[in-house]
């Protein structure tokens, strides 16, 4: 038996990385899903791999209010019911100090990061509340809770917006029995480093191998982040063994935003003691 069995879902972003990953765990643990994203050859191969009995792809680009509707309608006129979005679509944002950031990318940013999220749960919000239950996942960042983790300050204001937007949602939903959470990576291996260096999306996705090695020593955990971690999580706040979690940021991280690294503080110190002429202890 699936954790996800007769669960109907939406997820956004699902051509690539944490959405593709995702979508098929969901229809592992027995979900059905309507996978959208803006790459039509890759949404197909989604959708033929896992049968359309199970995964139907819509193209669609989040940030358009016609096409959320587009997805919602698809959904709803093949299984009839809704219990679980996971708002994950997302992409890049300008790099650089303050005083570089044109303002076509920031609101072309705000819109793939923060407007998309809104949308989704706009749209979704009156169906789960008719049915007094579902679940609603966004994709945030622990670049939401720290300066400095994005290699875009403005990527990470966004991200924060998407983390109190789900708390101040989810303060709403809640009372209608519907739930509304965060997920929050810490270094996740996939494309969106390079994409957010300039790389075309069709390049950049390749580049996922290449970062992992790079990313092993930034937590305590010794290895990258992998898009079967944050798909576990969303599987999780979809799933019934998480009906009392709201209003929750679940920051999957491996130990990243919890403080300074052991070794190296503990490098540090003996340097200082060295210094002081103190002996070890």
């Amino acid at each position: 038996m699936g954790k996800l069995d007769g669960k109907i879902t939406i997820v956004t972003g699902a051509t690539s990385g944490i959405g593709r990953r995702t979508v098929e765990l969901f229809v592992a643990e027995g979900a059905r899903v309507v996978a959208t994203g803006r790459r039509a050859e890759l949404g197909r191969s989604l959708e033929e791999a896992l049968g359309k009995d199970r995964c139907v792809f819509v193209q669609a680009d989040a940030t358009q209010e016609d096409d959320v509707k587009k997805v919602l309608d698809t959904c709803l006129s093949k299984w009839g019911r809704l219990d679980c979005l996971f708002n994950n679509a997302g992409g890049p944002a300008p790099v650089g100090g303050i005083e570089t950031v044109p303002v076509d990318g920031f609101d072309a940013a705000m819109a793939t990061l923060v407007r998309s999220v809104m949308l989704g749960m706009k749209h979704v919000a009156p169906i789960m509340m008719k049915q007094g239950s579902g679940s609603i996942i966004n994709n945030g960042s622990v670049a939401a809770r720290r300066a400095g983790y994005s290699t875009s300050m403005i990527y990470s204001a966004a991200k924060a917006a998407v983390v109190h937007l789900t708390v101040c949602v989810s303060m709403q939903l809640g009372e209608k029995g519907v739930r509304v959470n965060s997920i929050s990576p810490g270094g996740i291996a996939t494309g969106i480093f390079a994409k957010a260096l300039g790389l075309p999306a069709d390049k950049a996705d390749g580049y996922a191998e290449a970062v992992k090695g790079s990313m092993a020593k930034n937590q305590p955990i010794p290895r990258a982040g992998l898009t079967d971690d944050i798909a576990h999580a969303a599987v999780f706040l979809a799933s019934d063994d998480s009906t009392f979690i709201n209003g929750h940021d679940l920051v999957v991280d491996g130990g990243l935003v919890g403080g300074r690294l052991w070794t190296p503080h503990q490098e540090g110190v003996k340097a200082m003691r060295q210094a002081f002429g103190v002996d070890e202890v």
